[in-house]
């Protein structure tokens, strides 16, 4: 008889992990995320955010320079690089940053640093064909603009004084051809079309959108126009309060940590407003980050109480991450299931790093990341305490103090060993699956 006196091998635990995370899909969908995850480490990485956070909440790296109450903040809980690109619309204008608050909490700034580290080390190699030493200084590039962007703000620089330089490459030459080829009227082509009475609706016939039964579409229809206003920051000062809901259908197969979950489009328009002004609106089921899991039991009780629901929780981290936040963001709950709501926008685009050209234009890249990161925490920060919105980088400023090497050494050293795990667990993942399992190489554009 053989026994085990230690735990189960790495190999097990994550096999186990990610079929625990996965058992609540179908095994349509399942297939199709495991599938996505295969194609390449940096993809299972991006599909298995629930294995970051059960190997980084605990190591002992955190309290190095950081594990204080003041060196917490809104965190976006899913910092890569492909969480990075365009957003916006036809008011505020095209921005680039984080626009995806799905696994947003509040937590150590490290984590975000952590993470956004071990993504660049898998992106480098993957995508932009960088070496190892290459990606060591872009690393070292991003917390040298990270670090000295707090220290700007300790100089007075307020969170909306921090601005990406779109004017310089490979930034221009991205947001000036965003701004060429897509907008609302490229999007309202790619999604909808026109009824045997010339009338809008979502073009079903799409692969990525199905038909939804009509007790269904009603039920959203209903919580579009009775739930969702009550919901909008400064309800009562805007016409986006009256929509007339125009179609909805089912979007499908979209994302990968996301993919699985429940996901509608609307369709909708201004009721006050001509008919071509139509407006294309996210409805995604919203769950609990994978941080959750690692919580203490009265950490999760407080969460309970800060929080009325997840898509309330989605709500207030966009509100306090994002220098242009979504005017539609908001949520609706369909039987016991909560959704966000928020605009699909119509320039919508990751940065493409497969064709970033070699080393220098992605260390200008990683220091605008630098940029956005310290941005997002200093403004998250100022949401939590706004009697004192200075107190986040006055802490990680002292804490760091004259060790800023150091920082930089212990952060570039976890990236590239947590990578090197990601990449023995990615095999792990493909060789339990079988020998057809690789489905070929990553589509390094889609998120």
């Amino acid at each position: 008889m053989t026994f085990h006196f230690t735990r189960a091998s790495r190999r097990q635990l994550v096999i186990e992990a990610i079929d625990a995370q996965n058992s609540a899909l179908s095994d349509i969908d399942r297939s199709r995320k495991y599938d996505k995850m295969s194609r390449s480490p940096y993809r299972f990485f991006r599909g298995t955010n629930h294995l970051f956070w059960a190997d980084a909440w605990h190591d002992w790296r955190y309290y190095l320079f950081g594990g204080l109450l003041d060196s917490q903040t809104w965190l976006q809980g899913d910092a890569h690089v492909y969480n990075h690109g365009a957003f916006g619309d036809d008011h505020q204008g095209v921005h680039y940053g984080m626009d995806d608050f799905d696994d947003a909490l509040i937590g150590d700034y490290q984590y975000d640093l952590w993470r956004h580290a071990a993504s660049m080390v898998l992106d480098a190699e993957e995508n932009a064909g960088l070496s190892e030493s290459q990606t060591r200084r872009a690393i070292r590039h991003l917390l040298t603009s990270y670090l000295d962007t707090l220290a700007a703000g300790l100089r007075g620089l307020s969170a909306d004084d921090i601005h990406v330089a779109y004017q310089n490459p490979p930034l221009r030459a991205f947001i000036d051809k965003v701004s060429r080829k897509r907008g609302v009227a490229r999007q309202l082509a790619k999604w909808t079309c026109e009824d045997s009475d010339g009338r809008p609706r979502l073009d079903i016939a799409r692969a990525k959108l199905g038909e939804i039964h009509a007790d269904e579409r009603a039920r959203i229809e209903t919580a579009l126009t009775e739930q969702y206003p009550a919901t909008l920051r400064r309800a009562g000062e805007h016409r986006r309060t009256q929509l007339r809901v125009r179609d909805v259908a089912r979007r499908l197969n979209a994302g990968t940590g996301s993919l699985g979950l429940h996901r509608f489009y609307a369709l909708v328009s201004p009721i006050d407003e001509a008919l071509d002004d139509l407006i294309l609106l996210d409805i995604k089921q919203q769950t609990r980050p994978p941080a959750y899991d690692c919580m203490t039991a009265a950490e999760k009780s407080r969460w309970r109480h800060a929080f009325e629901h997840e898509a309330h929780r989605h709500a207030e981290a966009f509100h306090a991450l994002s220098q242009h936040p979504d005017a539609y963001v908001g949520w609706l709950s369909l039987d016991d299931t909560w959704f966000s709501v928020r605009r699909r926008s119509p320039y919508k685009k990751d940065f493409p790093t497969h064709k970033i050209g070699g080393f220098k234009p992605y260390r200008a890249l990683t220091r605008q990341w630098g940029r956005i990161l310290a941005r997002e925490h200093i403004r998250g920060a100022a949401a939590l305490r706004p009697d004192d919105p200075g107190y986040f980088q006055r802490a990680v400023t002292a804490r760091i103090g004259d060790d800023r090497e150091e920082f930089k050494r212990v952060i570039v050293d976890f990236a590239f060993a947590y990578a090197e795990c990601t990449r023995r667990d990615w095999a792990a993942f493909v060789e339990a699956r079988g020998p057809s399992s690789r489905t070929g190489p990553a589509a390094p554009r889609s998120r």
